[in-house]
């Protein structure tokens, strides 16, 4: 009887948990992302500084902690294993990894590889964003999608400030480099062009980015008028 009493109340402290890891891996991705962005516009050394590596070695650890716990209680270990398995590789602190190692990773090469901690972040406030508006899938999507157009729209004025500073004589300044972000991501376009890989790569992505939005932001405006409508009726 007693084990009876005590399973109703199981989920409860598993959602708990999983409400409380998340919200600490949404936080652990702010203070990262704030060091990614002190290190990029402060800096411009040829590798990432001991107190950017330190700082995503922790936050790394928050991640890790995130999967295994829940890897722990979930009711279906291996099931929960290979589904989440990209939650675990993206979690994983790489650069740390290949500097204890003696590898080498030029300044370019580490801000991709560095930028992969950011998306486990992401993932986070989805799941976050998902929990708080459960009974509204459009809304729900629509929340989580303007908060991955306005980070992936940083983050993208943040690389883009990385490798076209000094190769394009357009930029000046992270501030001209964030300007561009969002004008593409708005589809209207700047009057700063890529001339890197990279630069271009995000040139292209930020507009298919932008024109995703709109039609979700269509939906959840019919929507929303649509049961207005009704309630007047």
């Amino acid at each position: 009887m007693n084990r009876q009493k005590q399973l109703p109340h199981t989920p409860v402290r598993n959602e708990s948990l999983r409400g409380a890891l998340e919200l600490l891996a949404v936080i652990a991705g702010i203070v990262l992302l704030a060091a990614l962005s002190w290190e990029i516009i402060g800096g411009r050394d040829t590798r990432f500084s001991d107190f950017y590596l330190g700082i995503q070695l922790v936050v790394c650890i928050v991640f890790l902690l995130d999967f295994f716990v829940e890897w722990a209680t979930a009711p279906r270990r291996s099931r929960y294993f290979w589904h989440n398995l990209l939650f675990l590789l993206i979690s994983v602190p790489w650069l740390n990894l290949l500097g204890w190692c003696g590898i080498p990773v030029t300044r370019d090469w580490g801000v991709i590889v560095g930028l992969l901690p950011m998306l486990r972040a992401l993932l986070a406030m989805v799941i976050i964003v998902r929990w708080l508006t459960s009974d509204n899938k459009v809304q729900r999507l629509l929340i989580a999608y303007v908060f991955t157009v306005v980070v992936f729209t940083y983050i993208s004025g943040l690389v883009f400030f990385e490798y076209e500073s000094g190769v394009n004589p357009k930029l000046q300044g992270f501030g001209n480099a964030l300007w561009w972000a969002w004008m593409n991501v708005t589809t209207v376009g700047a009057e700063i062009f890529p001339v890197t890989a990279i630069g271009k790569i995000f040139c292209v992505m930020l507009p298919s980015l932008g024109m995703m939005f709109f039609p979700i932001f269509t939906t959840y405006v019919l929507q929303e008028y649509t049961h207005k409508k009704e309630a007047d009726l």
